[in-house]
């Protein structure tokens, strides 16, 4: 759909500025222009404004709509990453109490990390006859991000693809595209510009004995809430494969070492208390003790590199297990985006004494265990 500059402005800027920039928004436009109301029309009732009278285009006015109708609406409305943008920012700028209070909601929100986040931070503040609904919201979510992330984990790990060896197994992990090509460049239609791909290729799978240790080293700062999700389900998954033993060390200013926790990953979320300092150096000093058989061992650290004690402590553990021939990994990020914010000037130091650093996916980070354990 086409847009004029004058009808962005208007959706971007609301409806207060419908006098200035013309006629009234249509069609789906208007509809979402309604939904955005009821949602951020808020920060105007904070201040006092009143809203404008006249015409209230699709009639999603904040008086007529409730919580569960604007839920759906939002829904069909926008692309999930931003419905889902918009379900964080109900709950938890806004205090929608409707989206926590209404059952009917509770069962229609949207399994997400940004949702998981939103009731972690309402974890302790909430109505008490609410904490068991809560608490069903945050374990379905956990339960499908952790389904979504275990399939990734188990492929990536069950063994480097034998591209030498042929398989009879046509799974689509398997599928060799380029082998296919090659074996199907006689039916080339030039004319239709189609190959016919009548003989397919697929790869077999090296089996891989497993005995690795894996530490994941997290910062919790309030920053890292996604990293810190996703790190305590791929630790809590690692640790129910053989042949890998784990270990989970969340820090701040402290260390706490919360391996015990892995068979709970909800009750281990919600224990944790995000903020404060950060100490990495101290942090990644304890995991440099648990360390056995460094040639065997994988380190991440998931961490914003923003270190709030002197770097010395930091750069010279990390050479030293680089040293030892640790596999070491520095992640700014692991969320579903892959994009961080971090102290770059750190991670080009870290790197420089033998860190892999990036921000990852968690598609992206099991990838990569896959080949670092081969």
């Amino acid at each position: 759909m086409t847009r004029t500059p004058a009808e962005r402005w208007r959706l971007l800027l609301g409806r207060y500025s419908e006098r200035r920039l013309g006629d009234p928004l249509s069609g789906l436009d208007a509809r979402r222009d309604g939904a955005l109301e009821f949602l951020y029309g808020r920060e105007y009732a904070r201040r006092g404004i009143k809203p404008p009278s006249g015409p209230k285009g699709a009639g999603l006015d904040p008086t007529q709509l409730r919580a569960l109708d604007w839920l759906s609406e939002a829904r069909a409305l926008f692309p999930t990453r931003v419905f889902e943008s918009l379900q964080g920012e109900a709950v938890e700028r806004y205090g929608l109490a409707d989206l926590l209070k209404d059952p009917r909601v509770l069962e229609d929100l949207d399994p997400s990390p940004a949702l998981l986040r939103t009731v972690m931070s309402f974890m302790g503040r909430e109505d008490p006859a609410l904490r068991a609904d809560l608490r069903r919201v945050a374990q379905a979510v956990i339960d499908e991000i952790t389904e979504k992330l275990h399939a990734k984990l188990i492929q990536a790990l069950s063994g480097r693809r034998n591209r030498h060896r042929r398989s009879a197994a046509k799974a689509a992990a398997n599928f060799d595209a380029r082998a296919t090509i090659r074996a199907n460049l006689g039916n080339w239609d030039a004319e239709r510009q189609v190959l016919a791909a009548e003989h397919l290729r697929f790869t077999s799978r090296q089996s891989r004995r497993l005995d690795w240790t894996v530490i994941l080293c997290v910062d919790q700062s309030g920053s890292m809430t996604d990293s810190l999700i996703f790190a305590a389900l791929t630790a809590a998954i690692l640790g129910g494969l053989p042949g890998i033993g784990v270990r989970l060390v969340l820090f701040d200013t402290a260390v706490l070492d919360v391996t015990g926790q892995l068979d709970d990953p909800l009750s281990l979320l919600l224990s944790v208390h995000l903020g404060g300092g950060t100490d990495i150096g101290k942090a990644l000093t304890y995991c440099e003790g648990l360390v056995e058989q460094p040639t065997r061992t994988v380190l991440a650290l998931v961490s914003d590199f923003r270190e709030g004690a002197s770097p010395r402590r930091l750069l010279s553990t990390a050479a030293r297990l680089h040293e030892a021939r640790v596999r070491l990994l520095g992640i700014a990020a692991l969320d579903d985006r892959g994009q961080a914010d971090f102290d770059r000037d750190m991670g080009e130091r870290l790197a420089a004494v033998g860190m892999n650093v990036a921000a990852l996916t968690p598609d992206a980070f099991a990838d990569w265990l896959g080949e670092m354990l081969a």
